[in-house]
Formats: C-alpha cells, structure tokens, sequence
C-alpha cells in the first residue's frame, strides 16, 4: 500500500467519524433521558458504552478499508454521497475541496493527536514520580490499610503527599496510590480527610484508573469531536456520583463525606484553585446529592445541547447526500456508456505479475453531465488488491457517453466489468 493510499484511508475514516460520533452522541442523549431517574451506575455504563463505539466504528472502518472493502477505493457510501453533491467550490464541489486537501488533514489530526499523546505521557511520567514521593507519618498509613481492607481491597493501597495538588487523586491499579495535597493533612479534621480516603478507595475498588486512562486516549484520538468531550466529562460526574454512594455506604454517614467535599472546596477556594473534585465533578452538585439524593434526578434539558447538535449534523447530512445523489437509474432514458477508444488498457503491476494474479473486478463509476468521471469505487474484487487499483484508475481516466433522462444530460452510475487474463 502506498503512503497516498493510506493517506487517503485515514481521512476518509477521520470524516466519517463526524457524522458516526454525532449518531452515537444523539442515541446516547436518548438513552440518559430516559435513565435520569436510574442509578448512576446505570448511566455510567450506558455512557462508557458510547464513548468506545465512538471509537470502534471508526476504527472497524479503517480496518475494512486496509483490508479492500467495497468501499475501500474513496471512502463509504454515506460519505461519497454527502460529499459529491456540493456546488460551493470550484473543481469538484466539497468532495474535491476535501480530497484536494486530505494530506493537510490527516497531518493537522496526527500533529494535535501527537500532541495531546505526549501531554498524556507526560502527567503519565508526573504521577509516577509523585508515587515516589514523600510519605505520610506511619498513622495515615495504618489507617488506609485498615480501611481498604473494610472495601474489600486485597492489593496495597499507597498514601502520599504532594504538594502542588488541589485534591486527593488516585493513581495506578496494579499498585494504587492515593496522591493527598499537603494541605489537607494540616488544615483539615481527620475525621474529615477520613471520609475523602473513602472517596478514594472507591476509586480503586472500582479500578476507575483503567476506565479514566482509556478515556484519555480515546479523547487524543477523537479530540476534534465535541461528542466525544461531552461523553466523557458525563463519565467523570457519573463516576464521582457512584464513588460518593459507595463511600457514603461504608463509612454509614453520607452527612460527614458532604462536609469534607464542603472543605475541600473551602481549602479549594482560599488557594484560588477551581473547586473540582478529585478526577472530576463539581463538588457543590455533589454536597447537594448527598444531603439531598432524592432530588439530584438528572434533568433532561443536560442532554439538549447534545441532541441538537448531533440532530442538526445527522439532518446536514441527510439533506445534502438528498440534494447532491445522482438520479435513480431507473428514472434514466439512457445509462452512461464508456467510450472505449479513449480508454487506456490497465496495466498489470509487478507484483500481481510475479503471483499470476488474475480475476474480474467489478467497478461502479459516477459519470458527470460531461461525459468525466466524477467518482469511482469498487464493488468486488478480483482478489488481488494492486489489479482493482489499477483498473479504478486507468477506468476513471474514460470518456463516457453521459446518461440522460428527458433528454437532458445527468449524473448517473454505471457499473463495469475488467477481466485481468495472462493467457
């Protein structure tokens, strides 16, 4: 496969990924308006469920395109009849633009993806190194150990102390650490502090440390995708919701882990940091749910922006592959006809030649009101990838009698048959 090829396979996916995440960004909308009453485990499955499809398709995507899909030659239906209607720019409508300028498109994704990636490497790297860090006096330590054991945690749970940390963090799940700011230790009750170690400790009973870094990579995956962003942060208020219920549930006082979250956003607030809660959450929504459970419901109108958002993109879509499709063929007087004599004979290429590759390759071809090649794609293949290439392009290069209905000239597909023989 040459670097083109792949070029042109990896932006394909990245432009259909817009309408796919949007899809499952609006079902995902449906789904919490209709669980707001559920527990939050519920909606924190139905979420992380969501937020991997909008990975997976994608990637099954490109997979099906390395491995010569149908599809494989210019992308997916969907996206060839979104893109092959727009008239707003010269030289092949949108579709043109974009395949113009997918080089600088895939370059853009893997520059900021790249980038993003190196930032996660390098909290990767700060946690690791604040693991190391200073201990606690040995009391602190006895403590988490008792309580873990009370969780039902049978690995070691570490206890240290940073400094420059704005709230308890927890890191790691072979080997869980539970980062403490130093200013909790000294300015804050220790049944207090007591409760915010139970907050933690939900963390790792739940090994929310593995479900937070897939989170991280999907989101320097899909970073352009504001779906995928919203996803994500409702994972996080879910997560600390269900992590507050199991700590709420150990220590028999959901009343005492409200007053640590109300100062930790006191110390929060006194050190200008935001008030977020440890691996995100908004800690006065949480103070509210405890004392309140009853009337924390999630609301329906969370899920509006959402929903019209990924409506208004799904409907885009809809309206242009309407108004840019090429007429039915049925609807046609006359199909297109390939000029043959204008047509170059497709070349066998040296590998197929050094296997004795033969077969017949099936083309679908998008003939323009010219008589040019507007689209080409591949139906089925001949069983050798480098031949259905071959043939797209050499094919594409034909003049074609253009289709007609009433008379007038049309866009219209034509499907044809190569047969690649060395007898």
């Amino acid at each position: 496969m040459t670097g083109a090829e792949l070029i042109g396979h990896v932006g394909a996916t990245l432009l259909d990924s817009v309408w796919q995440a949007a899809l499952v960004g609006l079902e995902a909308s449906v789904a919490l308006i209709g669980l707001r009453r559920a527990r939050p485990e519920t909606r924190y499955l139905t979420l992380c469920l969501a937020l991997l499809l909008c990975l997976l398709w994608p990637m099954a995507e490109l997979i099906a395109r390395l491995h010569g899909g149908a599809s494989g030659a210019s992308g997916t239906p969907v996206l060839a009849q979104v893109l092959a209607g727009g008239d707003g720019l010269a030289g092949g409508g949108w579709r043109g633009f974009l395949q113009a300028h997918l080089t600088w498109l895939v370059a853009g994704w893997a520059a900021c993806a790249g980038a993003l990636g190196l930032r996660l490497a390098l909290g990767l790297v700060w946690v690791r190194r604040a693991a190391q860090g200073r201990r606690t006096d040995p009391h602190w330590n006895a403590r988490l150990a008792g309580m873990a054991a009370g969780f039902g945690i049978t690995r070691a749970v570490r206890l240290r102390v940073v400094d420059s940390l704005a709230s308890p963090v927890t890191a790691g799940w072979w080997r869980p650490v539970v980062l403490v700011p130093a200013s909790l230790l000294t300015g804050m009750p220790p049944q207090l502090l007591e409760a915010l170690l139970a907050h933690e400790l939900a963390h790792v009973r739940r090994c929310d440390y593995l479900v937070n870094l897939a989170q991280r990579v999907i989101e320097t995956i899909l970073f352009y995708h504001p779906v995928v962003w919203w996803l994500s942060h409702r994972i996080r208020v879910e997560r600390e919701q269900i992590a507050d219920d199991i700590a709420a549930r150990q220590l028999g006082e959901p009343r005492r882990l409200a007053l640590a979250l109300s100062e930790l956003e006191r110390l929060q607030f006194a050190t200008h940091d935001l008030a977020q809660a440890a691996n995100g959450g908004d800690l006065m929504s949480r103070i509210k749910r405890l004392l309140r459970p009853e009337t924390q419901a999630t609301s329906w109108k969370a899920a509006l922006p959402v929903l019209a958002m990924a409506a208004a993109c799904i409907a885009g879509c809809a309206q242009t592959a309407t108004r840019g499709a090429a007429p039915r063929q049925e609807a046609l007087s006359t199909k297109p006809i390939a000029q043959f004599a204008s047509c170059a004979k497709p070349e066998y290429t040296p590998e197929a030649l050094a296997k004795r590759a033969e077969g017949t390759v099936t083309l679908r071809f998008l003939v323009d009101t010219d008589g040019s090649v507007a689209d080409a794609l591949v139906l089925k293949s001949s069983g050798d990838r480098s031949l259905d290439e071959a043939a797209r392009v050499a094919i594409a290069k034909c003049r074609f009698t253009p289709g007609t209905a009433g008379g007038q000239p049309v866009r219209a597909w034509v499907p044809v048959q190569y047969v690649w023989s060395l007898g």
